[in-house]
C-alpha cells in the first residue's frame, strides 16, 4: 500500500492481500495535489470500453429519438453522442447472415476471419497499445470481457474486445463471481485443520487486507475524516457485491442476508442446441445489474482501463416472461413464446427483429428493444454517479470512450444492406474530445467512424486495409 507523502495518495494506491487480492480505492480529496489551481485541470486515464446489446434497433426507430425505444437513453443524452446511418455493409461475410458477421464489425468494422477470430483489432485494444506501449500500470487486469448471454454459437457472437491478430484480448467472464475473482482476486484454501478452522473464520477477500483499511480509516489514519468515510463506504460495497456474486454461486459466504442462488443457465445448457431458453425478466436483468455493478466498480478503483461488456448476445435466443415497467408505467407483458404462437428457437425474442416492418406497430420488438437500452442505461450510470467523479470534476463515464453498438439495422435476412446499414452507434465524449448531447446523421461507414476516433484519441495505428482511401467523419469531434 502507498503512504501519504506531502498531502496526497497516488491514484493508483491498492490494498494488497495474501494470493494476489488486490482491492483499489475510489478517488479521494489526497489524491489531488495541494498545487492544482483547479480539478479541471487535471489529467484522467485514457480507458476504452466496448458495450454491446444483441439484435439491434431497426433504423426506421432510430429516427424517433428518445421518444420510444431510446428513452432510458434520456437521463443521459448529454453525456452520449448517439449516430445514426452508420453503415457496416463491408463487414459481410457471404453465405451467414448479419447475426455473425455484423456483431464481428462492431468495434472492428471488418467482416470475421473464421468462427473464434475478428477480421482485425477492436477499438479498446488499439486505444490500449497506444497509450500504454509498456504495459498497463502494476496491479490492473489488462482488459475485462464480460457479460451475460445465451447465444454461444462463434465467439464475436458474444466477445466484442479483440487483438490486432483477431484472437479475443481476453477470456470471457459471464458469471458475477468470475467477474469478481478476475478483479480482486480470491482466497487459495489449503488443506488441514488449522486452514478448516480459518474457513470457518473469513468470510471475504477483504479480510486478507483488514489491517491496511484500519490504517486508513483509523483514529492514526493520515486522510480527513471525509476519506474515511468514503474508503468505509467503498469496501462496505465491495463486500456487498461478493456476498451477492458468491450467493448467485451457489457459494455464499456466511452472511445472514445473502440473496438466493442464482437460476440462471451457463455454458452449453444456456444454447442448448440453439433452441434458446426460457428465463424471467428478473431472473435475466438480476443477474446483469450484478455483473455490470462488479464492472464498473472494477474501472473506479482503476483496476480496470480497457475491455468489453455485453447485454445478450447477436442473434440471442431467450424466451423472455415478466411484467415490463419504466418510470413508474407499464411497457409491456412480455411472453415470446405465447405471442409467438411458437416454441423452440421460433418462440425466443430475436424472431420479433425477423418479422420487423416498419409499416406496422412493431410493439413486442419495442418493448425488447427499450429494455436494452434500459439496461444499458443503468451501467452506463454506474459511471456517472457520486463514486466516479474523478480529479477533473468530470465522471468516469464522460472522460472514457465508450462506444456502444449491436449487430444489426434491421433483422431481416433477406437484404445484406438494409441489414448492416443504419447500425446503432453511441459514444460518450473522452473526456472532451467528442461531441456529446446530440443525435447525429452521420451517414458514413464504421470503419471512417471508428478511424475518426481513433485519430482524436491521439492514436496513428487505423483499422482496415492500410491502402483504403479513408475519409473523416470531423462532424463527430468536439
Amino acid at each position: 500500500m502507498t503512504t501519504l507523502r506531502d498531502g496526497r495518495i497516488d491514484r493508483r494506491t491498492l490494498l494488497k492481500g495474501a494470493g494476489g487480492i488486490a482491492v483499489g480505492l475510489p478517488f479521494l480529496e489526497e489524491m489531488l495535489p495541494r498545487a492544482a489551481a483547479a480539478p479541471a485541470g487535471r489529467d484522467v486515464p485514457v480507458r476504452a470500453f466496448n458495450v454491446f446489446f444483441g439484435l439491434g434497433i431497426p433504423a426506421p426507430l432510430q429516427t424517433e429519438g428518445f421518444d420510444d425505444v431510446l428513452e432510458p437513453l434520456k437521463p443521459l443524452s448529454d453525456k452520449l453522442l448517439v449516430m445514426r446511418n452508420v453503415d457496416q455493409v463491408r463487414c459481410d461475410e457471404k453465405g451467414i447472415n448479419a447475426h455473425f458477421d455484423g456483431s464481428s464489425g462492431a468495434f472492428t468494422a471488418e467482416p470475421p476471419n473464421g468462427e473464434a477470430k475478428s477480421g482485425g483489432p477492436s477499438i479498446d485494444q488499439v486505444v490500449r497499445r497506444a497509450h500504454y506501449p509498456r504495459g498497463l500500470p502494476d496491479g490492473m487486469v489488462s482488459t475485462l470481457v464480460a457479460g451475460t448471454f445465451f447465444r454461444r454459437s462463434r465467439v464475436s457472437r458474444y466477445v466484442h474486445s479483440y487483438n490486432p491478430d483477431g484472437t479475443v484480448a481476453a477470456r470471457m467472464q459471464e458469471r458475477p463471481r468470475d467477474v469478481f475473482e478476475r478483479v480482486f482476486g480470491k482466497i487459495e484454501e489449503a488443506n488441514g485443520p488449522a486452514a478448516r478452522r480459518r474457513r470457518r473464520i473469513r468470510r471475504s477477500v477483504l479480510d486478507t487486507v483488514v489491517g491496511q483499511y484500519k490504517d486508513l480509516t483509523g483514529p492514526k489514519s493520515p486522510l480527513g475524516t471525509g476519506s474515511r468515510v468514503r474508503i468505509a463506504e467503498h469496501l462496505d460495497r465491495i463486500r456487498e457485491y461478493e456476498q451477492r456474486a458468491y450467493a448467485q454461486a451457489g457459494k455464499p459466504r456466511p452472511t445472514p442476508d445473502a440473496p438466493p442462488r442464482s437460476r440462471l443457465l451457463h455454458g452449453d445448457s444456456a444454447d442448448p442446441g440453439g433452441q434458446g431458453i426460457d428465463i424471467t425478466l428478473e431472473e435475466l436483468t438480476t443477474e446483469w445489474r450484478l455483473l455490470a455493478d462488479l464492472y464498473a466498480l472494477a474501472v473506479q478503483t482503476d483496476r480496470v482501463r480497457f475491455g468489453s461488456l455485453t447485454f445478450l448476445a447477436a442473434g440471442e435466443r431467450i424466451r423472455l416472461t415478466g411484467e415490463y415497467e419504466y418510470a413508474g408505467r407499464k411497457i409491456w407483458d412480455f411472453d415470446d413464446a405465447k405471442q409467438l404462437h411458437a416454441s423452440g428457437d421460433k418462440g425466443c425474442s430475436h424472431e420479433w427483429w425477423h418479422k420487423f416492418n416498419e409499416k406496422k406497430s412493431n410493439e413486442q420488438l419495442r418493448a425488447h428493444a427499450h429494455l436494452k437500452m434500459r439496461e444499458v442505461a443503468y451501467f452506463l450510470s454506474r459511471l456517472d454517479d457520486r463514486d466516479a467523479i474523478e480529479a477533473n470534476g468530470r465522471s468516469i463515464l464522460e472522460n472514457s470512450l465508450i462506444t456502444i453498438s449491436t449487430e444489426s439495422g434491421d433483422g431481416r435476412h433477406a437484404n445484406v444492406k438494409r441489414e448492416l446499414s443504419g447500425v446503432f452507434h453511441a459514444i460518450t465524449g473522452a473526456n472532451g474530445r467528442f461531441k456529446t448531447g446530440e443525435i447525429l446523421d452521420v451517414g458514413a461507414e464504421g470503419l471512417d467512424v471508428y478511424n475518426t476516433m481513433l485519430d482524436g484519441m491521439g492514436v496513428r495505428d487505423r483499422l482496415g486495409p492500410q491502402n483504403r482511401e479513408a475519409t473523416a467523419v470531423d462532424a463527430i469531434r468536439a
